[in-house]
């Protein structure tokens, strides 16, 4: 349309110039001229028309292409935008991660990126943005919908204004490669289990190739012989001079016979210098898999193994050996004069040896044995139980022992015991069948009777004999457990009393501690004397004392109390010429389902008591409201 006007203005100009100037003829001939220009300014603008039009088409079938690629393409893309936000994608992506494309063009790039991957590409961009990279390629890791991470490869350019060169959004193709990556995770962990393997066997590999003139070891080998990796690769009769000088002759005579085809393999045993001058015990096996037309080698591979260690054990083995003889007879002497008793037996459990100790624990000969079951000499039960402790097929422990019982008492012929302590070892050979017994057995008669001593002073007050705070506390405890779990419906229950003696202190202050103690135990025989089998009795410490009714009620607890009071009241003491007596306070306290712990039972019996000596002593108080009895029952019920 420019054009068109142009021509029209010089068309005009020159109409006018003419009629002014040149007459009727020249005014023709300009008008002839004007619409000649006119239409080739219609032509050329016709022209220009068609060339956008066909711009616009082409630009129009560029986007549908891009657009039916983008949609189409097996591969996810992306068009992200500077500040990461995902401004458009194609179906592959979406669902490579498992989203819908509203819901992941809704996100950014930051979201979808694996928190330990945020970091890949961030050089990159800054790059980008100084217009100094316009393509990028790099591997991360993407998170799926539901949560689960996926390799990715991320491939891209950058597009930039095309006047000012700024970056306007990036264009991105992700491919998915996680198989990928899993089966590179796969391989790397079988290599690695294969090293590991390798340097665990004390085990390496070599490959002589001929082609490319030398031998190559595997790593593992070389660590062992000391060296860095590859530092032994390459000539390929290196290794003879790594043997030892007293066996390279047969060595190499063995090499020679499989290069010459005379052997199907290639072994030897022995040894190699070490980096730092040691000698190594190697297993060299080999074999060559490729020859040409002449028979000549071409590649052989084979393995080499560290036996130092076994060589070694044979050497011991050797000399163990030629040992044998003097060390059985060792044997028999120390097993006849040590001072644990000593069985043996075989498979089928018969005797086979008895040494001096174990004759006498027995009552039975070693020669009167010999070939007899076991239990014909040996008979072991459980102290406790009184069940035969059987030592036929023990079990094995760790350390290759079973110690059966350490309460086994030894029944004789003749029906005398012994308390012993016995360890029964299995003999099993080097097929793991088991072959016979080795019991090992000492009088414990004695240790077991200090045992039991220790046991009880650890439990009972070392003046009363009655139970000590910390066992009574446990059976408490044990009570106040058994109670919760039966439940508030259950029938029965326990009473918890707590006793202080009355007037006790008096007895201290001017017959002194010894007066104190003697009636102490006075009173504690007194109460045994009153109570039942069954009946827990305890001191707690000092004057105070404790008792456990079982399956009482409160009624029976009442009484039982008023007939410990009776009973201490009622002694008969006198030290040094002069007479005592003393009383007791008690406070009552029951055990049930609802009761609280030990210690919230034992601190209400305790308020309980103390509320009887406030009562005027020498009376019984209950740790709930009761109703009060008759007042020559002398019961303080505590509010």
């Amino acid at each position: 349309m420019a054009l068109l006007g142009f021509g029209l203005a010089v068309v005009t100009v020159l109409a006018l110039f003419s009629r002014v100037t040149l007459g009727a003829d020249a005014l023709k001939f300009c008008l002839q001229v004007s619409v000649v220009v006119a239409l080739c300014a219609v032509f050329f603008a016709c022209l220009v028309i068609g060339r956008i039009s066909d711009d616009r088409r082409r630009i129009v079938q560029s986007e549908q292409r891009f657009r039916r690629a983008m949609e189409d393409s097996s591969i996810g893309i992306a068009i992200v935008g500077l500040d990461g936000r995902i401004l458009q994608t194609n179906p592959a992506f979406a669902a490579m991660l498992g989203y819908s494309r509203p819901e992941i063009e809704a996100l950014t790039f930051f979201q979808i990126t694996h928190p330990d991957d945020l970091h890949i590409g961030r050089e990159t961009m800054a790059n980008m943005r100084a217009g100094t990279v316009d393509a990028f390629h790099f591997e991360k890791r993407y998170l799926r919908k539901d949560g689960t991470p996926i390799w990715a490869r991320l491939a891209g350019s950058v597009i930039r204004d095309e006047k000012s060169g700024r970056p306007l959004y990036l264009v991105s193709q992700i491919e998915d490669i996680d198989a990928r990556k899993q089966a590179e995770a796969r391989i790397a962990e079988a290599e690695t289990r294969w090293n590991f393997a390798l340097a665990g066997a004390g085990q390496g590999v070599w490959d002589l190739n001929m082609r490319t003139g030398g031998t190559t070891y595997s790593s593992t080998w070389v660590k062992m012989l000391g060296y860095a990796e590859g530092e032994l690769d390459g000539d390929p009769d290196h290794w003879l001079t790594m043997i030892h000088p007293d066996d390279r002759e047969a060595v190499m005579a063995a090499d020679r016979a499989h290069l010459d085809g005379k052997t199907e393999f290639f072994e030897a045993e022995f040894r190699m210098r070490h980096k730092d001058g040691h000698w190594m015990w190697i297993l060299d096996r080999g074999k060559a898999i490729e020859r040409d037309g002449d028979g000549q080698l071409i590649r052989a591979i084979g393995s080499l193994t560290d036996i130092t260690q076994r060589k070694q054990a044979e050497e011991r083995l050797i000399v163990s050996a030629a040992m044998l003889a003097d060390e059985k007879e060792r044997l028999r002497v120390t097993l006849r004069s040590i001072g644990d008793a000593v069985i043996c037996t075989d498979a089928a459990n018969r005797v086979t040896f008895m040494n001096p100790v174990a004759e006498k624990l027995t009552g039975v000969s070693g020669d009167e044995a010999f070939g007899k079951m076991l239990g014909h000499v040996y008979w072991a039960v459980d102290e406790e139980t009184g069940h035969r402790i059987g030592v036929a097929r023990p079990a094995i422990s760790a350390d290759g022992r079973a110690d059966q019982n350490s309460r086994a008492v030894l029944i004789r012929r003749d029906d005398t015991r012994c308390s012993i302590r016995q360890v029964v070892s299995p003999i099993v050979n080097e097929r793991s069948e088991f072959c016979g017994l080795v019991i090992v057995f000492q009088d414990f008669t004695d240790a077991r009777a200090l045992q039991r001593q220790l046991a009880h002073a650890a439990a009972h007050d070392a003046l009363t004999g009655l139970a000590n705070r910390s066992s009574f506390i446990r059976t408490m405890e044990d009570l106040v457990d058994q109670a919760r779990r039966d439940g508030p419906t259950a029938r029965g229950g326990h009473q918890f009393m707590f006793i202080d003696l009355d007037h006790f202190k008096l007895v201290n202050d001017t017959g002194g501690h010894a007066a104190g103690d003697a009636l102490l135990k006075r009173v504690a025989e007194a109460m045994r004397g009153v109570l039942g089998p069954e009946d827990a009795v305890a001191r707690l410490g000092g004057d105070e004392f404790a008792v456990i009714l079982k399956s009482a009620s409160t009624s029976g607890a009442r009484i039982a109390a008023r007939s410990i009071i009776d009973a201490i009241r009622g002694l008969d003491f006198t030290w040094d010429g002069r007479p005592y007596q003393i009383g007791a306070s008690i406070g009552l306290a029951s055990i049930d389902a609802g009761a609280g712990e030990a210690d919230e039972i034992i601190a209400r019996a305790d308020a309980a008591c103390y509320a009887a000596k406030a009562a005027g002593r020498g009376c019984v108080s209950a740790s709930v409201d009761r109703e009060v009895p008759a007042a020559d029952e002398q019961i303080a019920v505590a509010s």
